[in-house]
């Protein structure tokens, strides 16, 4: 009899899952792993430390609470999810020897650290005679699989749009069937069934994310149930943060909650049918395989590379200046409300609305002339659904140094921003409740107020609110004094 362990990583579900499906077709007997890898986890224990000694972090905790949920429903039949903490290269050879499989199979994972440590892993499991399968399962198209008539990688998103389009194929989003045989999930060995991992063992604390995200694919699926109802005015109210208009699924997406072959099926199906918003939405999801095939093909970006080497030649904001605005931009004080309201919400919730993250970086990039780089570094710190292709890809985007990026002079405007996608001053009040009482025009640029209307909203520039910490127009022309060394370089 055939058996096999299943090593979890960013597909953590018991459904439509690629290598659980293979385990099963293959092997008599199956166990489930998941490594809480700590060349990932001990550099997030670096920083400020809770009370008791212990570090906050949204996204440890919501792994912790899925894999839970995993554990209790292999139970339930038979088995159990063998949890470790420590290196995969050492833990997962040594596990799958302990058990005496013949196979560990898992989905692949595309950023260059995890190619290395996969292949680390597969060369240390050929020493002991074990096979290593590993499955695509986190995107549709991989790699060079949607490519451009010449034969080359694709770098704009419209031209690659279509053609991903033109190939999707039912099968390309058929659903794995991960129904197990009766006694497949194999119960763990006494000596190996340790105690579950508690989160506090490793240096973390619970952070109470499941109040506002439940995890697991139960979550996931919650989400996804209460977004499909709104999913035809999904192009109307996307661009909104006061509404509720986004599927708020990214999340549960990231670490494998949900199946991306599900998303897409129920997506294109509607598009079919004629709906904008499922259209817009699937584009959407088109965007993060686009991204995944940028990395996978331009593997330099993880390194901090631009995407257009020119754009490495701009002089960036440094100094001790520098530092004290970036704080700012982080603290949310930079005196522009939209701005400073979207870093509260990441600061305090890990998730910021897609329209935001751009306004945010457009102003970091642009307006604070402060390199992209530590905004990237920024997000990947405090996202809940912090993706490594998409992340670069989107500050890229922003800075105008990515592939298919908005042109180096369009500069957003955090006054008109804020005027067009929160016109109420909704948003710009949940978060910065200070400037509740100013009116839905003032509320964007509270220094332009009159100083009847500060003082009866109790609000004194400078002490209840910043003044802004830049001049937007001022900004904007030493921007593009500063990209002006890219043009100069690309018509040489």
């Amino acid at each position: 009899m055939k058996k096999a362990l299943v090593w979890l990583r960013r597909d953590l579900r018991l459904y439509d899952n690629a290598a659980l499906h293979e385990a099963i077709e293959q092997s008599g007997q199956i166990w489930l792993v998941f490594v809480f890898d700590t060349t990932i986890l001990k550099p997030l224990l670096k920083g400020e430390l809770d009370k008791n000694g212990l570090k906050q972090d949204r996204r440890v905790d919501f792994i912790w609470q899925g894999l839970k949920d995993i554990d209790h429903a292999l139970r339930a039949q038979g088995g159990g999810l063998i949890v470790r903490y420590g290196n995969p290269i050492q833990c997962i050879p040594q596990l799958a020897s302990d058990l005496g499989v013949n196979t560990v199979f898992t989905n692949r994972d595309y950023e260059p650290s995890a190619i290395e440590r996969d292949q680390s892993v597969k060369i240390r499991l050929a020493e002991l005679d074990i096979e290593f399968e590993d499955f695509k399962d986190q995107v549709i198209f991989e790699k060079r699989e949607i490519l451009t008539n010449s034969n080359t990688v694709f770098s704009i998103f419209t031209p690659y749009k279509n053609s991903w389009l033109k190939n999707l194929q039912e099968k390309d989003v058929a659903a794995y069937d991960c129904t197990p045989k009766k006694n497949q999930f194999a119960s763990i060995p006494k000596k190996l069934d340790l105690p579950f991992l508690g989160l506090e063992s490793m240096g973390f604390a619970h952070t109470g994310i499941e109040s506002y995200l439940p995890p697991g694919s139960q979550g996931g699926q919650s989400f996804l149930e209460d977004f499909l109802p709104r999913i035809d005015q999904y192009q109307i109210g996307r661009d909104f943060p006061a509404i509720k208009g986004v599927s708020y699924l990214s999340t549960h997406l990231r670490f494998g909650m949900l199946s991306i072959r599900g998303l897409v099926r129920e997506a294109h199906r509607r598009m079919l049918a004629g709906s904008m918003g499922a259209s817009i939405w699937l584009s959407e999801l088109i965007w993060r395989d686009f991204y995944f095939m940028i990395l996978a093909n331009h593997p330099r970006l993880a390194d901090g590379a631009a995407f257009k080497p020119d754009y490495d030649n701009i002089q960036w904001e440094t100094g001790s200046l520098a530092k004290k605005l970036f704080t700012a931009w982080c603290e949310g004080k930079t005196g522009y409300p939209l701005v400073d309201a979207a870093m509260h919400q990441l600061n305090q919730s890990g998730y910021m609305h897609n329209r935001l993250r751009m306004v945010v970086a457009s102003f970091l990039t642009k307006d604070l002339g402060i390199d992209w780089r530590w905004g990237e570094a920024y997000f990947a710190e405090h996202l809940n659904d912090f993706e490594l292709s998409s992340n670069n890809g989107g500050w890229q985007w922003a800075s105008s140094s990515g592939c298919d990026a908005q042109p180096y002079f369009r500069i957003f405007n955090p006054i008109t921003q804020s005027e067009k996608f929160d016109p109420e001053g909704k948003f710009i009040r949940r978060y910065l409740p200070q400037l509740e009482k100013l009116s839905k025009k003032s509320i964007h640029a509270p220094w332009r107020a009159g100083h009847i209307e500060l003082e009866a909203a109790g609000i004194l520039l400078g002490r209840d609110y910043p003044l802004p910490i830049v001049d937007h127009d001022e900004a904007r022309k030493k921007t593009l004094v500063r990209y002006s060394v890219v043009k100069k370089i690309s018509t040489e």
